[in-house]
């Protein structure tokens, strides 16, 4: 895991692995260890002597004198390190010196013979950190013939003059700031957009104002530090190392370990302090949503779709016993209570969307029903029932990112876009239509329909073009949050993952029984990493979605699973809607002692990949 041009081979070697004393004479002078980094002084003394500390026992050399003919012997004889080995020790010298303890990295570094970086490097860091900036500029043509760009030289230089300029027009020194600005930034030729920024700070009243329009730090520590980490990026590793590399490489590695995690579900932090490095990532199934937490029996008929708000604070059912059920999600236990029944749907309710605000929810019947409902959940009142003929057929519905509006479609050929009125806004004539989504562009509707396709539709310049083709019915299908994703439950075949981007196959999730029969399937969990789908075998799959094998099935109901819904609020909470007339309501293991767990096991089979 090496990068900026990490694993140079022997030339590398050569740099980083040098005896730190080699011939005879000390690598450091005045205030500087022996591994070329700067130090701190401690009553006058370098802290880098080590005040009689011993190498070895019995030993009365110090830690950091130069090395005597004898010791440079018996370091030839040792084993040679290889680049890891090598690697790695750097990696603990910054580590060690960004912790300030300056005798350990000496030591580490005289006992193993490999220095930090290139002495000319540590000449550039302790020239920058000390604002010393021709010198640092003569040191960019030492650095020239270790680097790979010649183009680089150019943009050091530049960020060294940017930060002397600014340095000067805090200090009040306009006109050394000037002529930094006119004969040495602008002769550069370089970032002529950036040069007539700086130019700007010319008018800056303060140094206050300064700051806070260049979003500068100021003159100091802090952003001579932060211009280090930038200057050091157009350096060879093998010359100086990037910037706190070793918390780098670990950081990496823990997300990568998250990564890898099936039953990862949480917020990612990617701060080290959170985790330990002791143990690898490991999250139990028990935390995952794969046991029954609550049964919803108030149906009396085939629950035929479910859908959670978009705050996640109530959950939607529909019915073949012609009702809409509201469900509240309480905060703390994330338990479901019924907050109101909305009734009158004569064919059945097939499927249910929440406006963007969750201030409204229309509903649609089965492929013979005309009509359609546009309910406001918070008063429990019809605002419009919507029918522009007995013979259409209104099966989906999608809103429109405004909220002011919603298209609606089916099988027979409508396809509508409707104000909260219902008043006919536009209409497409011929499309026959089996589901439908609206992109968060506001102009694009995604439609699937009887030529086993989804197409975007655009109804202000009235265009349309083929985005997915299947060779099999499209069943149902949603769309990722941030619409680049597209998920499939195709007929006979299962649940297919699309980029709408691209246009391409990613993925079939194996596992699920999928016939002709309509089944709603959803993204969920954290970050959207999870797939969950119901199925004809009765029961909900769950995939991570960059796995095809289930990590999860559940099982509970009796009949069909019809649809199933992720609360994209509570990650660890979902719903499944079934033809056997419940709701079921899945989240983590309850608290329970071992052996009713290893009960309740058993109704998650789980298959790791």
């Amino acid at each position: 895991m090496q990068a900026n041009g990490a694993g140079q081979g022997q030339e590398s070697s050569e740099l980083s692995c040098l005896n730190s004393a080699q011939n005879g004479e000390s690598s450091s002078a005045g205030g500087t260890h022996s591994n070329g980094l700067l130090s701190s002084t401690n009553n006058g003394n370098s802290v880098g002597t080590s005040n009689g500390a011993s190498t070895g026992p019995g030993s009365g050399t110090s830690a950091v004198s130069t090395a005597s003919g004898s010791e440079v012997g018996s370091l030839k004889k040792k084993k040679r390190l290889s680049q890891a080995e090598e690697d790695v020790i750097r990696l603990i010298g910054q580590h060690l010196h960004g912790l300030g303890l300056n005798q350990t990295v000496d030591l580490l570094m005289q006992e193993s013979g490999c220095r930090l970086e290139h002495p000319s490097a540590t000449k550039f860091r302790n020239h920058v950190m000390e604002g010393e900036w021709d010198k640092a500029e003569n040191d960019l043509n030492e650095l020239r013939a270790l680097m790979h760009s010649p183009n680089a030289i150019v943009r050091m230089k530049f960020l060294l003059l940017q930060q002397k300029y600014l340095e000067y027009l805090e200090d009040g020194k306009v006109l050394e700031a000037l002529q930094v600005l006119r004969g040495e930034l602008t002769p550069l030729k370089y970032n002529t957009d950036r040069i007539h920024v700086l130019s700007g700070y010319l008018m800056c009243s303060h140094a206050e104002d300064l700051r806070a329009k260049a979003e500068w730090e100021g003159k100091g520590t802090a952003s001579r530090c932060r211009l280090l980490d930038k200057l050091q990026t157009y350096l060879p590793p093998s010359v100086m190392l990037p910037p706190r590399r070793l918390q780098t490489l670990l950081r990496q590695a823990v997300e990568l370990q998250r990564d890898r995690c099936l039953y990862h579900n949480t917020k990612l932090d990617s701060s080290l302090d959170s985790v330990s490095l002791l143990l690898d990532h490991v999250c139990s199934r028990k935390q995952f949503p794969c046991y029954t937490q609550q049964i919803l029996t108030e149906h009396c008929n085939e629950v035929w779709f479910c859908k959670f708000s978009n705050d996640g604070t109530k959950l939607a059912t529909g019915s073949k016993d012609t009702t809409v059920i509201i469900w509240q999600v309480d905060p703390e236990s994330h338990q479901l209570k019924l907050l109101r029944t909305l009734e009158g749907h004569a064919y059945g309710v097939s499927y249910l969307a929440w406006s963007p605000d969750d201030t409204y929810l229309i509903a649609c019947g089965p492929d013979d029903c005309s009509e359609l409902w546009l309910w406001n959940v918070q008063t429990g009142e019809l605002r419009t029932k919507m029918s522009q003929s007995h013979e259409d057929s209104l099966t989906s519905v999608a809103w429109n990112p405004d909220g002011k509006r919603f298209v609606t479609g089916g099988q027979r050929g409508q396809f509508y876009q409707c104000d909260l009125d219902g008043n006919l806004l536009d209409s497409w004539e011929g499309v026959r239509v089996q589901c439908l989504w609206c992109l968060s562009d506001g102009r694009t509707v995604l439609a699937s329909d009887t030529h086993q396709r989804i197409r975007g539709y655009n109804f202000e310049d009235l265009t349309d073009r083929n985005i997915v083709q299947e060779d099999h019915p499209i069943m149902s299908f949603t769309v990722s949050k941030n619409g680049r994703l597209a998920l499939l439950n195709v007929a006979t075949q299962g649940v297919h993952l699309w980029d709408l981007q691209d246009r391409v196959l990613v993925r079939k999730y194996q596992g699920v029984t999928q016939g002709f029969y309509t089944i709603h399937s959803c993204f969920g969990g954290h970050n959207e990493d999870f797939i969950a789908s119901g199925s004809e075998d009765h029961k909900v799959y769950i995939w991570h979605r960059r796995s095809e094998l289930p990590i999860a099935e559940l099982t509970g109901h009796t009949r069909t699973v019809n649809c199933v819904s992720w609360n994209p609020a509570i990650p660890g909470l979902m719903a499944s809607a079934s033809d056997d007339g419940t709701v079921r309501v899945w989240g983590p293991a309850p608290f329970l002692d071992s052996q009713e767990a290893d009960v309740l096991n058993e109704n998650c089979s789980n298959m790791d990949s």
